[in-house]
């Protein structure tokens, strides 16, 4: 791998909700534009095969960051992540029990076959996309959710992801949790993920990580499996926004002053009268 390629994989990684679509968008421009400048040439190099090189960076990045996508005459949302892969660029659904391509750097599903589930947790997973899927359906204006069998059909992992996305705004959000369930211990362990980006004159960027432990109710799987996540998630929801109320009135107001130091607001329309204003200008100042 270049290094252009290496630095360029790994903005892409890192790219905050609902922007990487424009990414893809701006290098493909550049690639074939005589309008790009010579420092952004620079950075993403003569490769006219640039975009299929990042090929593992957007599969990481969709992978992990539960990216959706509508299958070919469908209007459900289906999630790719690693607990949905099958290989060879392929993913399936549990609950329309279909597979799919997925071209990792357009987000487009194609060529749908029917994967029908089989094998000992079958039933739970069923089970489980049903009460997850009203948990969901409550609490989420706009969600995806999912259930698979992994690790050899011996576990079940549920995840759920919810994007809302203001452009218009300067802002961008994206709920992500997954949670592994093991019926052979009753446990389920997960991680609640937030990633909130703000970027009007500036970047401001929320990143949280709540790792999750629970046991479900020995012969209540389903129905345990989604109250134990409402559970969590509705307590992470409000330690989120006690944590706000805290930044609000405690640290972001330590940052400022609530008045400069003459305890009078300043008038900007007359700031050329201040002293600042002043050696800005050119102005003369007394020694």
């Amino acid at each position: 791998m270049s290094s252009n390629t290496a630095i360029i994989s790994s903005f892409v990684e890192g790219a905050p909700p609902g922007e990487l679509a424009n990414v893809i968008e701006g290098m493909s421009f550049l690639l074939h534009s005589s309008l790009a400048t010579a420092d952004i040439k620079a950075i993403t190099g003569p490769d006219p095969n640039l975009i299929k090189n990042l090929s593992p960076a957007f599969q990481k990045y969709n992978e992990e960051q539960f990216i959706t996508a509508k299958l070919p005459g469908g209007s459900s949302q289906v999630i790719i992540s690693e607990f949905s892969a099958l290989g060879e660029g392929r993913y399936f659904d549990s609950e329309s029990q279909s597979s799919f391509e997925f071209d990792h750097s357009t987000g487009k599903a194609a060529n749908v076959q029917s994967h029908v589930l089989e094998g000992e947790q079958a039933s739970l997973v069923k089970s489980t996309l049903n009460t997850v899927g009203t948990y969901v359906k409550e609490h989420y204006p706009n969600a995806a959710y999912g259930a698979y069998p992994i690790e050899n059909d011996t576990k079940v992992a549920v995840v759920i992801v919810a994007n809302k996305y203001s452009p218009h705004n300067f802002w961008n959000g994206r709920w992500r949790s997954f949670y592994i369930y093991d019926p052979s211990s009753n446990s389920l362990e997960g991680s609640i993920k937030v990633d909130v980006h703000y970027y009007e004159d500036g970047n401001v960027r929320l990143l949280t990580d709540k790792k999750v432990n629970a046991s479900v109710s020995a012969g209540r799987s389903a129905d345990g499996i989604a109250r134990e996540i409402s559970t969590a998630e509705k307590k992470y929801q409000e330690d989120l926004n006690r944590s706000f109320t805290q930044l609000s009135e405690g640290a972001f107001k330590a940052l400022r002053r609530q008045l400069p130091v003459t305890r009078q607001k300043i008038e900007w329309d007359k700031v050329a009268s201040y002293r600042l204003g002043q050696d800005i200008g050119g102005g003369s100042v007394r020694r």
